[in-house]
């Protein structure tokens, strides 16, 4: 499975900011991969801005569709019109891994419950739209085991492929080499082999 996620180092941000009836709405996203990362975001959103009247979140904390580590918080709006609106526009937009953030700064002027949830709609998707992304690959490991004078034959097909090896384990029967293979991918190793001339065997069926 492939998927967009924000293109952001840990403990960075993208941010945008929008008025709305002299009411200001500051949007943080972060890259989420785990709950602790959102938090993270939220608390920085807090400390920035103690004065504030509000701080509403969203987070999808894996990819999109995920309906585990997910969350949303109105934080003293009228309920449903601030995090649940900001949810549904993180999963509207396909992207995951994905924390959010909405700074509000009262106006003097209520919006009303549909007013909100536009307003903090249009917070949040104006910093979707600029926001930096990159792509998640979900992958699974694969061992193959090769020749010694194959291993770097073995490594620049992955490398072409891209196809990270994510650990080399040598002994007397060779190079064992753990492949992070794409999941939606299937195993075929024929390319490989025939490049190797044969001198590949895969481990995937065995344990460990």
């Amino acid at each position: 499975m492939r998927y967009p996620i924000p293109e952001l180092a840990p403990g960075e941000w993208h941010e945008s900011e929008i008025e709305v009836e002299k009411s200001r709405f500051i949007a943080w996203v972060a890259h989420a991969p785990k709950v602790a990362d959102f938090e993270a975001l939220l608390a920085e959103a807090r400390r920035q801005h103690p004065n504030a009247s509000h701080h509403c979140s969203a987070y999808i904390a894996g990819p999109p569709g995920e309906q585990v580590h997910i969350g949303f918080s109105d934080d003293g709006e009228p309920g449903g019109t601030a995090g649940r609106p900001m949810f549904q526009a993180l999963d509207g937009d396909g992207i995951g891994q994905v924390g959010a953030v909405v700074t509000r700064y009262f106006g003097g002027t209520k919006l009303g419950t549909g007013g909100l949830a536009r307003a903090y709609t249009q917070a949040l998707v104006t910093a979707l739209e600029s926001l930096p992304r990159g792509e998640c690959i979900e992958r699974r490991p694969l061992k193959i085991r090769v020749d010694f004078a194959g291993e770097a034959d073995a490594r620049q097909w992955c490398q072409g492929q891209d196809i990270p090896v994510q650990a080399v384990d040598y002994g007397a029967e060779g190079v064992t080499l753990t492949l992070g293979w794409p999941s939606e991918r299937s195993t075929d190793l024929s390319e490989l082999s025939t490049r190797l001339k044969g001198r590949i065997e895969s481990l995937d069926h065995q344990a460990g």
